[in-house]
């Protein structure tokens, strides 16, 4: 898929202004192309807003194409409650997880897009908890939930210590 101009000015500019005020994605109007950065600590969000135009635009056209848009094909109005809740859990945590990687230093990178994936993890084992069935399952997402968090609050403490020095 090729990205219009017009819609490359668009994202870019949902995407700076939602790396400036995170939570703006709900009062924007454009819930489709909003980028949640919110769960991204303070210094991943620092370092993004000194990447290069082209760089934040270079991750946001390879988050397009592998998919944080939807999935090609899927007919959004015959999937279950539980479909969508887990594509909107995937979709939420591609793009701000592509931005990440064009930090340039690769540890800070590393651990961004990692806190990005977990928390991806935490909302996939959520719509796990509300909709699967299997005991197990459950039991694991519930475990996935609680190591996620605990290594989300270690890597963030890692970041800022980086940023720090």
């Amino acid at each position: 898929m090729e990205l219009t101009m017009r819609n490359s000015i668009v994202f870019f500019a949902a995407a700076v202004a939602l790396i400036a005020t995170p939570t703006s994605a709900q009062n924007t109007g454009m819930k489709d192309m909003a980028v949640d950065m919110s769960v991204l600590p303070q210094a991943c969000q620092a370092a993004l807003k000194d990447m290069k135009m082209s760089q934040i635009m270079g991750a946001m056209e390879m988050s397009k194409i592998t998919g944080a848009t939807g999935m090609p094909g899927a007919d959004q109005a015959a999937m279950t409650e539980a479909q969508k809740a887990s594509m909107q859990a995937m979709m939420k945590m591609q793009m701000p997880m592509m931005m990440t990687h064009v930090i340039k230093d690769a540890d800070l990178a590393f651990n961004c897009g990692m806190i990005v994936h977990h928390q991806g993890a935490i909302d996939m084992a959520n719509v796990e908890i509300k909709f699967g069935k299997d005991p197990m399952s459950k039991a694991m997402a519930e475990r996935i939930i609680k190591d996620q968090k605990a290594e989300i609050v270690e890597m963030t403490a890692r970041v800022e210590k980086m940023k720090a020095n």
